[in-house]
């Protein structure tokens, strides 16, 4: 029986040795966030889930002592306003992404589309607070002027405090956040359909919107797909454009309400590790706020685990097994 050799050669061990590392940074961290978080999670159990009042028991856990630490919390308000926000975003970010991809490809000349591919890189590059801002300056006041008025105001101030701030201005925000890395991959994504498809589609009389639709929509999904999980995933994860605007408040959306819910306060979960920040000092708080850390941490892992599973069963439904 003759023993295997290994010969790796320098570039490769270091590949490998990036790589192990790599994964000890991601165990380390889930680790760490898990640790800090643990407190919480057991004193909280499954309630963490199940109730609301984050922003009151944040200021009961501030002020007690550290003989007899406040650390039940409840965040189905941090969850609600994350999921319907980031949700809301990615909505009209697909519709947005999707169509001006489409538009890029098949109806602008090579020098208009690599003007606009060109302009699209830049916003995905512009940092998020100066995305805040101009969502202060302009989404805001819009807000205000098209839906909050006084009779409103008296007529839900039992409920909340309605102002510019809310969830439908961070929805917009995000939107614009997150629609220019659905553009840039859907990009990709069209144009790695192959040319033959097309020209096949067009040799038996199809019009060019059907060529599209039944084309080259078809052949693009999972590149497209792909481009929309990962917009989801920095939407679960934008913290400081979305605090900015959200109003700041874990309020937990109520069926009797209708479309006010979208003109109520909201708090993400990532907002509220910013918004909340400044009462670390407390070890409640501290434990807290890494809850939060470590939902968005499941949230994250669950996107990137579902994305596997939706490309492999897209390629396999195209009849590519790799």
């Amino acid at each position: 029986m003759t023993k295997k050799k290994w010969n790796i050669g320098l570039p490769e061990a270091v590949i490998y040795l990036l790589s192990a590392a790599s994964i000890a940074v991601i165990v380390f961290i889930f680790l760490f966030v898990f640790y800090k978080a643990f407190p919480v999670l057991r004193a909280s159990g499954l309630s963490l889930f199940t109730s609301g009042g984050f922003d009151k028991q944040i200021q009961d856990a501030f002020y007690s002592s550290e003989a007899d630490p406040v650390l039940s919390f409840g965040i189905l308000g941090l969850i609600s306003g994350t999921v319907i926000t980031t949700t809301l975003a990615l909505l009209l970010a697909s519709a947005i992404g999707i169509g001006s991809a489409i538009i890029i490809c098949e109806y602008s000349s090579r020098r208009v589309s690599g003007i606009l591919i060109s302009v699209v890189r830049l916003l995905a590059s512009v940092p998020s607070v100066v995305f805040g801002l101009i969502g202060i300056v302009t989404v805001v006041p819009l807000m205000e002027e098209l839906f909050v008025t006084v009779d409103r105001q008296i007529e839900y101030l039992d409920f909340f405090q309605m102002s510019g701030r809310n969830l439908l201005s961070a929805s917009i925000v995000l939107t614009f956040m997150i629609a220019p890395t659905v553009v840039s991959l859907s990009v990709d994504a069209i144009r790695a359909v192959p040319h033959l498809y097309k020209e096949t589609g067009y040799a038996f009389g199809m019009s060019k919107f059907r060529v599209i639709w039944k084309i080259i929509l078809p052949g693009a999904r999972s590149g497209i797909m792909a481009g929309i999980v990962l917009a989801a995933g920095r939407g679960m994860g934008e913290a400081i454009a979305v605090s900015m605007v959200c109003g700041g408040i874990g309020f937990l959306p109520k069926a009797s309400l209708g479309f006010i819910n979208f003109l109520a306060p909201t708090l993400p979960l990532a907002a509220a590790i910013i918004n909340k920040s400044e009462a670390m000092g407390s070890f409640a708080v501290e434990s807290a706020l890494f809850t939060c850390g470590a939902v968005l941490l499941l949230i994250g892992a669950a996107l990137s685990i579902g994305a596997k599973s939706i490309e492999k069963k897209m390629r396999r439904s195209a009849g590519h097994d790799d």
